[in-house]
């Protein structure tokens, strides 16, 4: 007896087959039919499916079908559950001549039907489910009717990778969150000892994967499939019913890995003899696609503040977590380490979160600057269940665009046509090829754009002297007051409006008020400025020039990202700001190159920290009419009818000195978006 596609009947003796559960075979019902007969009935025991033309025979002992013979007529016959013992079900066909009540011959099938599955959560609803097409199983598709199973990445901070010769994982923390998957192994004894079980993946995907499994009554995990372990043997003698296995991804999607990983179980015919080899008789395939990391936009709901700690930055540290207060938000402390380059919280790293159906984890992706470090002190200031991926890049320079600090997200937004309900990924770069034109990595944009979910748009940042974009915008949260306006507003600097309200002020008798009234002399000195009136700073034809290129950068970006996210004038709000040209700074002497690039003149009130409707600004610390500083107030007007509460941060020096402010030194962990990533189409 063995499995077999195609089966021909005999009035001799009954003919005996092996079905596996959920496949079908096919069954040729007039080869054996005796002559003259031109009808016949046939009718299947409780676990046997039948398909003949049209109709279906199911669950019934009495569910008989009447058919003439034609010249080759054949039924589908497929097991819906295993047999208890062997040949306990069957199928009967019964032959008839013409005016006869009674059948000229009966030909019979005795089957045993025998199971072997490998179920996942393929409809993303927290059930291990038996799709009715097995052939589903090795597909996954996107969208609200999609389909497929899925992986998360292990962030813990703590993990090890697990070395070639582990066999035995000593129950990982929280095994039970993983993603898991069964394997059904029914039918006769008999007839299993006959095979065996091989559990496996490929090569190259078992590089992606860990699977643990625990035999009965064991404490500890066994790791049965993973890097250099693709197959693992399970003998069916030992073994019936549900076995359940738990799975977890070791890496995200990337340019060399689409993300998809496959699980089989073939079931082999063990050999009886040296000279016959072992034959594999039936494999059933799941496929998961391992989780994407999702950004979230400033918009989303503020959970965590993560405050980097210094004496010189008391006053900023104070100010923060008296903003956090406010928005009742916790404030946990990360330690500057010294071999780092400058501020590294925001511009280096971010929050993030990956989720299954099952779970979401938050966890921080880092792209260091600087290489090889051993620990990484954010790694122990982590809120418990927090994860951390190092996603390492290519160039470390600190005036590098090659970092997180030159992504950002968009709120969910439609445009052309197509909803982002994860909103967009921005990525700044040099827009056109130049000899000293600065572009991030392209492993890391290859990996931004492996995730598929955010779709990216590139951006022109590398006429700033940081590169990043958070120099020239920002998103803020509003209410959506009707359904034809945004839940958002994007800010955005702009000299012009800044030379707009001085020349006002100005009019108004103002011309001799001063910029950086309040700031030491030497403070200004060493960074290169000076206390300027209104009037000079009108006067300056060269800041002039300088801010004319800024507005032309940054216009091409409006006019993109009105078009990338289907944004209209009243979506953006521009915001007074300045700019100079300057060399590079802080960078060693191989690195400068002779292009100028622009840096914020006074403290850039772009790179906000957006704590909900509590907004903290960097001080610009411009003229002071009527003992209010004229850019604060601008400020206030442009955002406070919106809702927004404005709080302005002293970070001067800390920001002229290490090119880029202190709000640098502030991440914050948000709460993801409730549009779950699998419903979308990338």
């Amino acid at each position: 007896m063995s499995f077999q596609n195609t089966l021909s009947l005999s009035l001799d003796s009954p003919t005996h087959a092996i079905c596996m559960v959920g496949m079908e075979m096919t069954l040729n019902i007039s080869r054996c039919a005796p002559e003259k007969c031109e009808t016949f009935t046939i009718r299947g025991s409780p676990r046997v499916l039948i398909h003949l033309s049209s109709t279906v025979i199911y669950g019934n002992d009495d569910a008989v079908v009447w058919r003439s013979i034609n010249q080759s007529t054949e039924a589908l016959v497929r097991m819906v559950s295993s047999s208890p013992t062997v040949d306990e079900d069957k199928v009967l066909v019964s032959y008839y001549c013409p005016d006869k009540e009674s059948p000229t011959a009966t030909a019979v099938l005795l089957l045993t039907g025998i199971e072997v599955s490998l179920e996942a959560d393929m409809y993303r609803d927290g059930q291990l489910d038996m799709p009715s097409d097995k052939q589903a199983k090795k597909m996954w598709m996107w969208g609200l009717n999609g389909w497929g199973a899925i992986l998360l990445v292990n962030c813990n901070p703590g993990a090890t990778d697990q070395t070639e010769q582990s066999s035995i994982q000593e129950g990982p923390k929280e095994i039970q969150n993983l993603s898991q998957m069964t394997l059904t192994v029914e039918g006769p004894t008999s007839i299993l000892q006959n095979y065996h079980l091989l559990l496996h993946t490929s090569e190259e995907e078992a590089k992606k994967a860990r699977v643990y499994w625990s035999p009965k009554g064991a404490s500890a995990y066994q790791l049965v499939l993973g890097p250099n372990k693709p197959v693992h043997i399970l003998p069916t003698s030992e073994r019936r019913g549900k076995e359940t296995f738990y799975l977890e991804a070791t890496e995200f999607p990337s340019a060399s890995f689409s993300g998809l990983i496959s699980f089989s179980v073939s079931l082999i015919e063990k050999a009886h003899s040296q000279s016959i080899p072992e034959t594999p008789l039936y494999k059933d395939t799941v496929v998961f696609r391992v989780a994407p990391y999702i950004f979230m936009p400033s918009t989303q709901l503020p959970l965590e503040v993560y405050l980097c700690r210094e004496l010189q930055l008391q006053g900023f540290v104070d100010t923060v977590v008296k903003l956090s207060e406010k928005s009742n938000l916790q404030v946990a402390s990360v330690y500057e380490d010294p071999n780092r380059q400058g501020r590294w919280l925001q511009d280096e790293m971010a929050f993030c979160y990956t989720q299954a159906p099952h779970k979401t984890v938050s966890l921080i992706l880092d792209t260091p600057r600087v290489s090889n470090l051993d620990d990484f002190p954010v790694k122990y200031s982590l809120t418990p269940g927090v994860g951390y991926l190092i996603q390492q890049t290519e160039d470390h320079r600190v005036g590098s665009l090659d970092s997180i600090g030159n992504l950002m997200v968009s709120p969910p937004v439609k445009a052309q046509g197509k909803d982002y309900p994860l909103g967009r990924i921005l990525i700044g770069g040099s827009f056109y090829p130049s000899s000293e034109g600065r572009n991030m990595s392209k492993t890391l944009r290859e990996f931004v754009y492996a995730q598929q979910v955010q779709a990216p748009v590139e951006l022109f940042s590398d006429w700033l002297m940081t590169g990043h974009m958070d120099q020239f915008m920002c998103f803020v949260p509003v209410d959506a007051r009707n359904d034809d306006q945004k839940a958002f507003r994007l800010l955005l600097a702009s000299p012009s409006a800044c030379f707009e309200l001085f020349e006002q002020k100005e009019k108004e008798g103002y011309g001799d008020m001063t910029l950086f009234e309040d700031i030491e002399t030497e403070q200004l000195h060493s960074n290169g400025r000076e206390v300027k009136t209104i009037s000079q700073i009108l006067a300056d034809k060269s800041l002039r020039e300088q801010n004319t290129y800024v507005e032309k950068c940054i216009s091409l970006n409006r006019t993109l990202l009105k078009k990338e996210l289907g944004l209209v004038d009243k979506d953006i709000i521009m915001v007074p700001q300045l700019f100079c040209l300057e060399m590079l700074t802080n960078v060693p002497s191989d690195q400068q190159t002779s292009k100028l690039f622009a840096r914020p003149y006074f403290p850039n009130m772009l790179q906000t920290i957006v704590l909900g409707k509590n907004l903290g600004i960097p001080k610009p610390f411009g003229p002071q009419i009527k003992g209010i500083c004229c850019l604060e107030e601008k400020v206030c007007e442009l955002l406070e009818p919106l809702g927004l509460k404005c709080t302005f941060i002293d970070d001067f020096d800390c920001y002229m000195t290490n090119m880029g402010d202190v709000c640098s030194s502030v991440i914050i962990n948000r709460a993801p978006f409730a549009f779950k990533w699998w419903k979308m189409s990338p």
